[in-house]
């Protein structure tokens, strides 16, 4: 199974407004492996980049200026994805963006049935948790220390590795350099061989208990109060 870890920067929120995308990175997974493959380019948006988004991802419009068009980098976008799974984090903003130069540079566009958002996987495991990338890395113990700034490449990087969590955990050795090197054409296609891990609880810290208590006791007659009374009795 062929992924494609997928990230960008942009000069603002909406491509209805004038806005472009200044960065893409890609990485490559093959069964939840990393292969070492990736695709990343900056990319001159043709227009200034707003203060409030170079302090976001630190790309200004002085950087931008002699990077290449995504006219430039289009055919070799498409190709390095191909008709891969794409998991990005928020998909929908990335795909507006996406699909917007694509439709600009006469291409086809691409659909959201090809995407795997890790955005809603991660509120549903963690419902009412912040689900950004920087609490998903503390969450699942990634390093993120490398994150000054937003980057395309280094945010797929940290993604990745969250992905496979989300998915059930990482495999050993997750490092790109390292897999690289051991992970050859029959690698991929032999059965990979899992070592059993022991059971991982993420259990709820006091204050999202009693968040929780809060939230229940304004629910009339709810399913988590009646099974609280009759497990103490109270309930005649």
């Amino acid at each position: 199974m062929r992924e494609i870890i997928l990230d960008t920067e942009t000069t603002g929120m909406e491509p209805g407004e004038g806005h472009r995308l200044v960065e893409i990175g890609c990485l490559e997974l093959e069964n939840h492996l990393p292969t070492g493959r990736s695709f990343h380019s900056y990319l001159n948006p043709q227009r200034d980049v707003p203060p409030d988004a170079a302090r976001v991802h630190g790309l200004t419009t002085e950087f931008l200026k002699d990077k290449p068009l995504f006219t430039e980098k289009v055919e070799e976008f498409i190709a390095f994805i191909g008709d891969a799974v794409l998991v990005i984090h928020n998909a929908e903003f990335d795909m507006k963006f996406i699909n917007a130069e694509l439709k600009a540079a006469g291409f086809k566009t691409l659909t959201m049935s090809r995407v795997v958002d890790t955005l809603p996987m991660a509120r549903q495991k963690f419902p009412g948790q912040p689900a950004n990338l920087d609490a998903l890395c503390r969450r699942f113990k990634v390093d993120n220390s490398g994150r000054k700034f937003h980057g395309a490449l280094l945010d797929a990087e940290l993604l990745s590795e969250v992905y496979l969590e989300l998915m059930g955990g990482r495999q050993h050795g997750l490092g790109l350099a390292s897999e690289a090197a051991v992970v050859g054409s029959a690698q991929l296609n032999a059965k990979i061989r899992r070592q059993k891990r022991p059971y991982r609880s993420f259990p709820a810290s006091n204050d999202e208990v009693k968040a929780h208590d809060d939230f229940v006791g304004k629910i009339k007659n709810s399913l988590w109060s009646v099974f609280a009374a009759k497990k103490t009795g109270t309930d005649g």
